[in-house]
C-alpha cells in the first residue's frame, strides 16, 4: 500500500485572513467573517412490511441556510445598492421580477492568494444591518448582509 501524501492533502489548516463576496463578477467587498456555509441532507425513513428490524434510510432534498457576511465598514456602496435593487422600488423598478445572482465567496490568505472559492447560486439579499453609533464607545463601525440562495458549489483554488 502506498504511503500518503499528507501534504498533497493540505495536511496544515489553511489560515483565513479575508473572504471576499462578488456577485456576477462585482467585488462587494472582504469580510471579517460568512457564516452558513453548510449543506444539510434530509432524511426519509421507510418501515417495509415484514421487516421490522429495521427501517430503510434514503436522503431527501438539501438544505442550505442563509448566509451571513460580517465585516468593517468600507467606502464602496455596491453591497448596499444591490440590497437596494432587491426589494422596495428597485424591485418595484425591475418589474416586480427578481433577479437572483451568483455569488462567489473566496477565501484568501495575508498574502491575498485566492485558497478556496465557493460559488453560491440563486441568491439575493434579505437582511442588512449598517453600524451602530455612540461617540463615546470607540468600537470600530461594521456592517452585515444576509442572503438566501439554492445551493453552492466548492473549487480549490491553489
Amino acid at each position: 500500500m502506498a504511503p500518503v501524501d499528507f501534504q498533497a492533502l493540505g495536511d496544515q489548516p489553511a489560515v483565513a485572513a479575508h473572504f471576499l463576496l462578488e456577485v456576477d463578477g462585482v467585488p462587494m467587498g472582504t469580510f471579517q467573517r460568512v457564516q452558513g456555509l453548510e449543506v444539510t441532507v434530509e432524511v426519509e425513513e421507510y418501515a417495509e412490511g415484514g421487516a421490522s428490524g429495521f427501517t430503510h434510510r434514503f436522503p431527501g432534498q438539501m438544505r442550505w441556510p442563509s448566509l451571513v457576511f460580517s465585516r468593517g465598514l468600507t467606502r464602496s456602496d455596491n453591497l448596499f445598492a444591490w440590497m437596494r435593487a432587491s426589494a422596495g422600488n428597485g424591485f418595484q423598478a425591475a418589474g416586480g421580477k427578481l433577479e437572483r445572482k451568483t455569488a462567489s465567496v473566496t477565501v484568501t490568505d495575508a498574502a491575498g492568494q485566492r485558497l478556496r472559492s465557493y460559488s453560491v447560486e440563486g441568491a439575493f439579499p434579505i437582511r442588512w444591518t449598517g453600524p451602530s453609533f455612540e461617540t463615546h464607545d470607540g468600537s470600530p463601525l461594521s456592517e452585515e448582509l444576509e442572503l438566501t440562495h439554492h445551493g453552492f458549489s466548492s473549487a480549490t483554488l491553489t
